[in-house]
């Protein structure tokens, strides 16, 4: 069975940049990989992702809210339309069996925090939680810090910052297949 991988991102970044060829190598490493990729279907780092993965003849979904006036990209396969930015987010990690987590801004840390704490609570099951780069790291080193001060450094556990598409895909390779 396919498994599909969940990336959140920012939407702001350029195609001349970085952050997207890092996004579109990574889509093109899941699938060439096999895996679904799933994003919020618009711009950015979701579209990066979802146009390597079309380059690699994967598969990918869109999760997109009535609230903004915007179509999903043209890389995204299956669109899934959602009423709210909440119902949104719950969809995006519904579908996720795995998690990865670029470069983004309030958005990104709001869906960073939810899988992150659904996981620590038991809401849900322990599925992967990747970070791609050291755009995050201020932010785990701060939650860390307080998790171990309170007791639950353990909850730390659940997240993995790596530094390249490469490793992501091999964390994922190695969980599910």
């Amino acid at each position: 069975m396919t498994k599909t991988v969940t990336i959140f991102g920012s939407s702001r970044v350029s195609k001349d940049s970085n952050d997207y060829q890092n996004a579109y190598e990574l889509g093109k490493l899941l699938g060439k990989a096999g895996f679904t990729i799933c994003n919020g279907g618009y711009g950015g780092i979701m579209e990066a992702t979802a146009r390597g993965a079309k380059s690699a003849g994967g598969r990918t979904i869109g999760i997109i809210t009535e609230i903004f006036s915007r179509f999903p990209n043209r890389y995204i396969d299956q669109t899934i339309l959602e009423k709210t930015l909440l119902s949104r987010l719950e969809k995006l990690v519904e579908i996720g069996d795995a998690y990865i987590v670029l470069k983004g801004a309030t958005g990104t840390l709001a869906e960073l925090a939810i899988v992150w704490e659904y996981i620590n609570k038991g809401i849900m099951t322990e599925k992967p939680i990747i970070v791609l780069g050291n755009f995050w790291l201020p932010v785990i080193k701060t939650l860390n810090d307080e998790l171990t001060w309170e007791g639950l450094e353990n909850c730390t556990k659940f997240v993995t910052v790596v530094t390249s598409p490469n490793a992501c895909v091999e964390i994922l390779k190695k969980k599910f297949f």
